[in-house]
């Protein structure tokens, strides 16, 4: 060929592969992408268009700190490119530096007040911001420039749906797959809007038409095993979970939920072993080491099942459920004080959970902190008036503190929600032996202090037998 023997000098050599990395970008292959700008950019650093390109391969690894330095580094070469700064706003929004963002958008519109992705992508700053006001402000300044803009629609969805308004947030994502039906995971996005809004049928639906679009999504399927988990489809619960191995087989939380089905049916053996597992692809996984917390606690291994909570503490899960769990568990093992930190941790998250409020009240029990416990159960009654394990455990805290009157009137209040309870009539049957014999002390002691005395200690005694 003619030109076969012509070398191509360095720039020409960096141009080729600046576009062999363009290449590469648009078959997915983004490490080849970025090896290819890195080299090209060695030669000729200055280039901004490159610099943009390497950003965006970044990006497309979900790199975005590093992508933030390549486009400011494409900024100084190219001042006000708008281009630019719109996928530098957008990436300080993804990295929660939102002030930059809103920073960057407004210079974006003070450059060109009809550009109208800097509406579109400030309607997501905002949405992340709880400033959903001004996002949908944003929303209809972008419908002004560009009234068919999926991404505008795909946008103001999220934020409604943050706001718990799954119809409205159904009704943009359906207007956004009517304008682009191809756009990723809109059918996912619908499919979760249905299932908050309890339109499980409707979700079925949507999940299944993303999977056929897009078969390999790993999130979505996860988020349909957990959807079947919920509808008690068991067995197609499994398939999603295996299906997802098979896609990713270090993807921790399908072993877990592979453990929980096991686990649900009692096939404890197979669960510890999936619960193993998903530790072994990821230590830092919440759940796995409650569950075989539970496991070890039911096989009598106490000191293991205390270790796998203290781990799982670490942890720092933030579902009070489970802390409530947790803590009940180490209580039982006689670690008091762990579980008081559980507990206190659940009240933090929900100061009015009665369930917390009544085990530190048992747990101040265990530590002989009585008048603590009294707190804490009335606390309790205070935020659940008919909670019948803190009335029982309050009226048996009052008479082992010797306070009837107190103890009666509890056992009275729990009878009038609670009606015919054979341990609360128990109770107060305790109850009135200890008046009774209170009674018959004071009248005796009146002859004999010494006697008085002597009948007390063994009313008290009988009292707390029964």
């Amino acid at each position: 060929m003619l030109f076969d023997d012509i070398e191509f000098g360095p720039y020409d050599k960096a141009e080729h592969m600046a576009q062999k990395a363009f290449e590469l970008y648009e078959d997915g292959k983004m490490p080849q992408a970025l090896s290819q700008l890195d080299s090209a950019l060695d030669i000729n650093p200055c280039n901004s268009s490159w610099h943009f390109n390497k950003a965006l391969t970044l990006d497309g690894m979900n790199k975005f700190d590093d992508a933030i330095h390549e486009y400011e580094l494409a900024l100084e070469l190219s001042p006000d490119d708008l281009e630019i700064l719109n996928s530098l706003a957008v990436d300080y929004t993804r990295t929660g530096q939102y002030d930059l963002a809103i920073d960057t958008f407004e210079h974006i519109q003070q450059l060109d007040s009809e550009f109208e992705p800097c509406y579109c992508n400030r309607i997501i700053t905002y949405a992340e911001m709880d400033q959903h006001d001004l996002a949908e402000q944003m929303f209809y300044l972008a419908q002004q420039i560009q009234p068919d803009c999926p991404l505008c629609y795909y946008n103001i969805g999220n934020s409604l749906f943050i706001r718990g308004q799954y119809k409205k947030a159904i009704h943009c994502w359906l207007k956004t797959a009517e304008l682009e039906p191809t756009h990723p995971q809109i059918n996912y996005r619908i499919a979760q809007a249905c299932w908050s809004d309890g339109d499980l049928r409707r979700a079925h639906e949507h999940f299944l038409a993303e999977l056929r679009t897009n078969p390999g999504d790993v999130d979505a399927i996860f988020d349909f095993g957990l959807f079947l988990l919920e509808v008690d489809d068991i067995e197609a619960a499994k398939e999603k979970f295996n299906r997802i191995l098979e896609l990713n087989p270090d993807f921790a939380p399908a072993f877990f939920y592979l453990g929980e089905i096991a686990f649900n049916n009692a096939d404890y053996a197979q669960a510890v072993g999936l619960f193993d597992q998903a530790l072994q692809k990821d230590g830092s996984l919440p759940g796995p080491r409650y569950r075989l917390a539970q496991c070890a606690l039911s096989a009598g291994k106490c000191r293991q099942a205390k270790a796998y909570l203290a781990s799982e503490v670490k942890l720092a899960p933030e579902n009070v459920d489970v802390l409530l769990s947790m803590a009940s568990m180490l209580l039982a093992v006689g670690d008091t004080d762990f579980g008081i930190n559980c507990l206190l941790r659940a009240t933090d998250i929900d100061s009015a959970s009665a369930d917390a409020y009544y085990y530190l009240g048992l747990a101040s029990v265990l530590k002989k902190r009585f008048s603590e416990a009294a707190e804490f159960f009335s606390h309790t009654l205070d935020i659940k008036a008919d909670h019948l394990c803190a009335f029982r455990a309050s009226a048996e805290l009052y008479l082992q503190m010797g306070k009837l009157a107190d103890a009666k009137k509890r056992i009275d209040e729990a009878l009038g929600c609670a009606g015919e309870d054979s341990q609360l009539k128990a109770l107060r049957r305790k109850v009135r032996f200890a008046q009774a014999a209170h009674r018959i002390t004071d009248s005796l002691g009146r002859f004999s202090p010494r006697l008085g005395s002597y009948l007390t200690s063994y009313a008290a005694h009988r009292a707390c037998r029964r």
